[in-house]
């Protein structure tokens, strides 16, 4: 049979905003109180509830995982936790409609401390060989991206206390991301890890899998990505792939840019230039690549769209981060 979610009047559906008032408006350097009504971790979003009454619809404001303020691998938030945030407002367009909601941005706990509560709630559920944080190192044999999964060679050398075979599987929850999608291949890639017991107690899985000395692994590491400095930096949306996730920037002045992010793209250009076929008109536009996940959550990008920016370097040139829409 069919199940159907029944809404209350006065009431949201989950992973629903409240719809604002025309005339609404937010303080944008303001910072509130509140407590988490609930938060569902595998969907990646809840509710809170203000301490301060009156600033939005129904005192309940929605959260989404990126704007939580973390070091934990698995953003998340958990029902009954004091936390403190800010408001964005965001616009939402479909078909010919827009319409306009409220969110919290950057959650942290009160006075401003990170939303670390990922060990604590570990603790009360897993068993662990050795301790909690105990680390292993060894190799990642692979990793699907596809089916959330691989498997760790451990290397030699651990006097385990408990029969754990050479190779043992790693879930994507495990890996630590730092918060971020990882949309790269990971095979032969040395990292380290705690090991503990499947919930039946068969088999052993690797825990809180990251590079070498606990650094999370984000694909801006392995490209070993360098900011240029804190400037912003103006420009418009050239080209994106929605699918793929990626794109790029024309600036709109690249000689106030940092000498090595001028060099890359000169480097860039010149390898465009090399590859034009015969006849071929040889384009000298200067572009920085971006990915979604180098965007505001709230921005969604489109060609001759106006943003903002600061800069990158990194293996494979030179690349525009924290990208929000122009104001």
């Amino acid at each position: 049979s069919w199940l159907q979610t029944v809404n209350l009047p006065g009431t949201m559906a989950p992973g629903q905003e409240a719809e604002l008032p025309e005339d609404f408006t937010i303080d944008k350097d303001a910072r509130y109180t509140g407590t988490v009504l609930d938060y569902n971790k595998w969907r990646g979003f809840g509710h809170i509830s203000l301490d301060q009454k009156g600033v939005v619809p129904e005192d309940k404001l929605f959260v989404h995982w990126k704007n939580i303020q973390t070091d934990d691998r698995f953003p998340r938030l958990k029902e009954g936790l004091q936390v403190e945030f800010g408001l964005m407002m965001t616009v939402k367009r479909q078909d010919f409609n827009k319409s306009s909601s409220v969110k919290a941005k950057t959650v942290t706990l009160p006075g401003g401390g990170m939303v670390n509560i990922q060990d604590a709630m570990d603790a009360e559920i897993m068993t662990f060989v050795g301790a909690q944080n105990l680390r292993y190192t060894g190799t990642i044999k692979f990793f699907d991206q596809m089916r959330g999964f691989g498997w760790v060679i451990i290397d030699d050398g651990f006097s385990l206390e408990e029969p754990v075979p050479k190779e043992i599987k790693v879930h994507a929850t495990e890996l630590h991301t730092g918060g971020k999608p990882l949309r790269m291949r990971l095979d032969k890639l040395a990292v380290e890890f705690g090991i503990i017991k499947s919930r039946k107690g068969d088999s052993y899985l690797a825990y809180n899998l990251t590079l070498p000395g606990g650094t999370p692994i984000t694909q801006e590491t392995l490209e070993n990505r360098q900011a240029e400095g804190g400037q912003r930096y103006t420009g418009t949306v050239q080209w994106w792939h929605r699918w793929q996730g990626w794109g790029h920037i024309a600036p709109e002045d690249t000689s106030a840019f940092p000498a090595p992010v001028q060099q890359k793209l000169a480097e860039a250009a010149a390898q465009a230039a090399a590859k034009a076929k015969p006849g071929e008109a040889k384009s000298e536009e200067k572009l920085l690549y971006f990915r979604k996940a180098d965007c505001e959550w709230s921005l969604r990008p489109e060609v001759g769209k106006k943003v903002t920016f600061t800069v990158y370097t990194d293996d494979k040139g030179a690349g525009a981060t924290e990208v929000s829409a122009e104001e």
